[in-house]
């Protein structure tokens, strides 16, 4: 039976979400270890991965399970007893076969959170403070990622991709009582392309975050901190 299930998690304290050979401590290394304790041994395939420090509040997955685990509840409760606390299982639902956690996802939404406020040390792990951030600018420049582009100036090296197209369909500013959010909605993101984007929003002008977008110039861009940065939903 295949299933897909959904996970939020806070990532301040693991490498990331993708399984590695050489450290337990990812997001799926985690619920890979609670799920073999259960008898479920299947390779878990997630929408996408999340770097170091970045959180979850809407990351799908899928995996097939063995006969006896029928009971979905039961499922659900016993891994969230098992997990540790900053990784939860929202749901778990039955899937048709053909279903695929990454390539059957037509949108993905992700959220950057910054504060203009003074950092305070319980936040810190969850919000970006920048009391300087040119937020008039940002709301502006943000709309230029709008629509089909190369986006090879906003990934990292070592991106295993057959194509560095993306289109993104919504990209937008909005304030939330102290908080200062950027959304991103597209139907894929190359390897901190968002990290990089929001630091060309933090760090460029707007002719040259145009340039970078149109390829006619380089810009050297500090990516943002991951804390700030959250994959929120996959929308299929």
């Amino acid at each position: 039976m295949k299933v897909a299930f959904t996970l939020a998690y806070n990532g301040t304290h693991f490498l990331g979400s993708q399984t590695q050979r050489e450290t337990k401590n990812t997001i799926l290394g985690n619920v890979t270890q609670v799920f073999n304790q259960l008898g479920i041994n299947e390779k878990i395939i997630a929408s996408g991965r999340t770097d170091k420090g970045v959180h979850a509040t809407g990351q799908v997955c899928h995996i097939s399970l063995p006969e006896y685990w029928r009971d979905l509840v039961k499922l659900k409760l016993v891994a969230n007893q098992m997990l540790p606390s900053s990784i939860i299982i929202k749901k778990i639902v039955t899937v048709d076969d053909s279903f695929h956690a990454r390539y059957s996802a037509k949108k993905r939404v992700y959220r950057y959170i910054i504060k203009t406020k003074q950092s305070n040390p319980f936040e810190s792990d969850f919000v970006t403070f920048l009391p300087n951030a040119a937020l008039a600018e940002i709301k502006q420049n943000i709309k230029l990622f709008e629509g089909e582009h190369d986006f090879s100036g906003f990934m990292k090296t070592g991106s295993d991709i057959n194509s560095t197209q993306r289109v993104i369909y919504r990209a937008f500013y909005y304030k939330h009582k102290d908080y200062h959010i950027l959304y991103f909605e597209a139907n894929g993101f190359l390897r901190s392309q968002i990290r990089l984007m929001v630091g060309a929003l933090l760090q460029l002008k707007k002719q040259e975050i145009q340039e970078q977008l149109s390829l006619k110039k380089e810009h050297k861009i500090r990516p943002a901190p991951p804390n700030g940065l959250y994959l929120a939903k996959i929308r299929y």
